[in-house]
Formats: structure tokens, sequence, C-alpha cells
């Protein structure tokens, strides 16, 4: 495959393109400017050169549709978009990037269509308004969309723009809704604190994971590779699909955390805030049209996390700069 990734250089993107190199595959990544601390986080520089740069702006969309028709791209990951904080603080700018910006990959990818096997696009579990807004029990893909912030109203228009692109186009796209994804290069968003919490212990360090209540907690590689797996599996269609991993409360959490790090019971605490989001989400359908799809057990991910971050503080390359934010 070769696969445009657009804002590639984050913590998701940066592991997908990790996958893709690992599978002999070609990954460019298409963002405002060039930013591979990331990726360099994850592999060897000569592997980091490996990814290529293409500059664009993806709201831009002769410059994107020139660089996917340049590189003969034939799949691609649309992931570019602006979190909470950022479409709280300006909402304009927020739709201009996560609705436009996904306009722009679809209407690219639909003049493109002989070339483009496949578009999958990150939506989010913030489509789905607050637990007490829903029955109890694993809730399936299509119950209703209630978000409570702009970034998820903005993840359901996009969700609506695919299926009418399908509609109308017989363009097909699959939208993946990640929780709270951990792992190294996780350090922005809302739900970035239980990674801020790995690092510090790393460190020895005391933090405390401001809220508190039920999430489910996804392992940044199993994401990574459920992403590349919608890439290659045979599907037909325009649907939106949640993502499952372990659906814990904060404490079950904690409890995993002093299992791997006994340290933990005293350097981290956290909160009681609910995320205003609902937490237990049915996977069955992502499995049953494209699975299996991995899911590393809870202790061995925080594992690997605080492993990989006591290899980089041995190396004197942890940058724990967020964990003073």
């Amino acid at each position: 495959m070769r696969v445009l990734l657009t804002g590639g250089y984050g913590c998701i993107g940066a592991w997908i393109g990790c996958n893709l190199l690992e599978r002999g595959d070609q990954a460019w990544i298409y963002d405002l400017k060039e930013d591979p601390r990331r990726l360099r986080l994850l592999l060897p520089e000569e592997k980091v050169q490996q990814v290529a740069f293409v500059q664009g702006d993806v709201t831009d969309l002769a410059n994107l549709r020139a660089a996917i028709d340049k590189h003969a791209i034939t799949h691609v990951v649309h992931l570019a978009g602006l979190q909470v904080p950022t479409c709280r603080a300006d909402p304009m700018l927020g739709a201009k990037v996560n609705v436009l910006g996904t306009l722009a990959v679809f209407e690219a990818a639909r003049l493109l269509a002989g070339q483009i096997q496949r578009l999958v696009y990150a939506s989010s579990a913030a489509v789905f308004g607050p637990p007490e807004d829903y029955p109890a029990g694993p809730l399936g893909d299509d119950i209703p969309l209630r978000p409570t912030t702009h970034y998820g109203y903005f993840k359901v228009c996009n969700e609506g723009n695919a299926r009418t692109y399908f509609q109308d186009h017989g363009l097909s796209s699959i939208g993946l809704r990640p929780w709270t994804v951990y792992g190294v290069g996780r350090d922005f968003g809302m739900t970035s604190e239980p990674t801020k919490a790995i690092k510090a212990l790393a460190i020895g360090r005391h933090y405390h994971i401001t809220y508190g209540g039920w999430q489910d907690v996804q392992f940044v590689d199993d994401v990574a590779k459920t992403f590349v797996r919608c890439l290659e599996a045979p599907y037909q269609g325009a649907k939106s699909y949640n993502l499952r991993g372990h659906v814990v409360d904060l404490a079950t959490f904690h409890k995993a955390l002093c299992a791997v790090e006994p340290a933990a019971s005293a350097l981290i605490t956290f909160g009681e805030r609910q995320i205003a989001i609902a937490y237990n989400l049915d996977d069955s359908a992502l499995q049953r049209d494209l699975g299996p799809m991995p899911c590393t057990p809870l202790e061995d991910g925080i594992r690997q996390t605080l492993e990989a971050f006591r290899r980089m503080r041995e190396e004197g390359r942890l940058d724990t700069s967020e964990l003073d934010g």
C-alpha cells in the first residue's frame, strides 16, 4: 500500500506509520509542518527518514489532490483535526479544520476514485452523550449521537458527510471512534492523562489524573493496527465503528498501574469527575465486518509503555515538558 496520513505526526499517526513500515508498506505524512518527534520515539532515525513529508493544509483541496496524484497514493488515513480544547476556544477554526478539512479529503478521494482504494478516517467516541443518557449495557454503533462539545458535533457532521459521499458517489469509507488511547506519544488531549501518569511513574514523580469515573482505555498500538486492518480488509459502505479496549473505572486502572509498578500507589492519584461520554461501547460490528482486531491486556500495555519511557529516560531523551503544563 502507498498510504497518505493527514495529520500523521500525532500519536496515532506515528504508530500507524510504524506499523506500515514494519509491513513493508510506504507512508507519506501530509501536515502543516514537519514534526517527526513522535516517530522518533518509536523508530530509529533511518526508519524515520523512510516516512516522507508532504507540506500542506488539509483544507486546501487542490494541494491535497495534487499530493495524492503525485505520489500515486492508493490508501488514505485521515487523522488531521483539532481537539476538544482548541475547538472550545475557537469553534470557527475547529469547524474549518475538522469539517471542511474532512470534506476536502473526501472530495479528493472522490476526484481520484480510480486511484484511491480505501479511505479510513478518525471519528471519536465524543459523538456520544454522557453515560446517563443511555441504557445500561454495551452500546452499539448506531445508538443516538448526543455530543456535548463542538468537537463531538464536528465528528457527527463528518460521519454524516461520509454516508452522503457513499450515497451520492459510491465512495466507501470507514470511520473509527477511539476513546482513551494510551501509550508512547500520547502527550496531548483531554484523555492523555493516563499516559502522563505512566510517564510520571517512569521518573518517580507524583501525578494526579484530574478526572475519575469510567472510561475505555485502548493501547495505541492496538488502535494503529485497527486502522491498518481497515485499510486492507474487504469492505463497501460508509459506517462508523466503535472501538473497544478495556472498560474500567479509574480505580481499576490505578490498580493495574500498581500491579505493574507498586510505587504507583503513592505516586499516582485520580479525581472523581466522570467524563461526559458514554464509555461502555460495543465493538461487535467492527469485529464482525473487519476483524479480528487486537486487544492488548491492560497490564501488558501499561508495562510496555512504562518500560519504553524508562528506556528513553536512561538514554537521556525522555521529554517530560507536558507534565509541567
